[in-house]
């Protein structure tokens, strides 16, 4: 009877999880750029708020509200020749906590010979007792482009929040023309408010983000690293293997973001998405 109990519970749990897919390509049509083919699925969308002569804006949003133990969510994303994209979030993702399973997230981007892709999402924010897995690839053509920033709040300090414990694992692998470029997983267990604090992993941020930048060199370097000056939190710049990364940590998202818009504008060329600043 325990056993068919447990069973059933299972069951239940399962089948009040959220699970969510997108998938969907950009074409280069008469020098503007136009969505292709387009799946949706469960709670993720995509909306195409704007034409743009240049490029094309796409907004992800999530109608489960949030992410749960256990939700399941898969994104898979074609730029084709030429073509050019700016893809960012209606809002911040809100992870919350979980007493059993982890969140799954799975995210697919691909960029063809002249296509450019620039993924800017909003943060990540991670409550207490939260567990998420996520996994990044990228495949660029060699003549393709990419700007991709990432963020992540471990509790809102703001709201006098603080994440002691969970399970964060981010997994990113880029490949430029088929060769692998760059690879780096986080893994974050257990008592995180103690890791964070390491000198080594966050010296007490809460606040953590990343900007990949393919093509990179010395010079994109040198042109991010001019606002250094008004930075207000720490900020890391460097150039490696054809891509530039720059790495940023500090005390609340505020801080974060603000250096974030400083080095995203420089790395862009052009505005950022309307909603960062709404």
């Amino acid at each position: 009877m325990q056993t068919d109990t447990s069973a059933a519970e299972s069951a239940v749990f399962a089948g009040n999880r959220a699970q969510g897919a997108v998938a969907f390509d950009v074409r280069a049509v008469d020098g503007a750029t136009r969505r292709g083919q387009l799946h949706e699925s469960g709670s993720l969308r995509v909306r195409f708020p704007s034409p743009e002569q240049q490029g094309l804006s796409a907004v992800l949003v999530n109608t489960a509200g949030g992410v749960a133990g256990g939700d399941r969510f898969g994104i898979d994303i074609t730029v084709d020749e030429g073509a050019r994209l700016t893809l960012t979030t209606a809002a911040a993702e809100k992870v919350y906590r979980s007493h059993g399973p982890s969140a799954q997230l799975e995210i697919a981007l691909r960029v063809a010979e002249g296509g450019h892709l620039a993924w800017l999402p909003q943060e990540t924010i991670l409550f207490d007792q939260a567990r998420a897995e996520r996994r990044i690839d990228i495949e660029l053509a060699a003549g393709a482009s990419l700007l991709l920033c990432e963020s992540v709040i471990f509790g809102r300090s703001a709201m006098g929040e603080t994440m002691r414990t969970g399970r964060f694992v981010d997994r990113w692998r880029l490949r430029v023309g088929g060769k692998l470029v760059f690879a780096e997983t986080v893994r974050l267990d257990g008592d995180i408010a103690a890791l964070l604090d390491r000198p080594a992993v966050a010296k007490g941020g809460v606040a953590i983000g990343t900007a990949l930048i393919a093509p990179g060199d010395a010079a994109l370097v040198e042109r991010l690293r001019e606002d250094a000056d008004a930075f207000g939190a720490e900020v890391g710049i460097t150039a490696w293997n054809g891509i530039a990364m720059a790495r940023f940590c500090a005390q609340d998202a505020a801080k974060l973001r603000a250096d974030m818009v400083a080095v995203l504008r420089r790395a862009a060329g052009r505005a950022l998405p309307r909603l960062w600043f709404s």
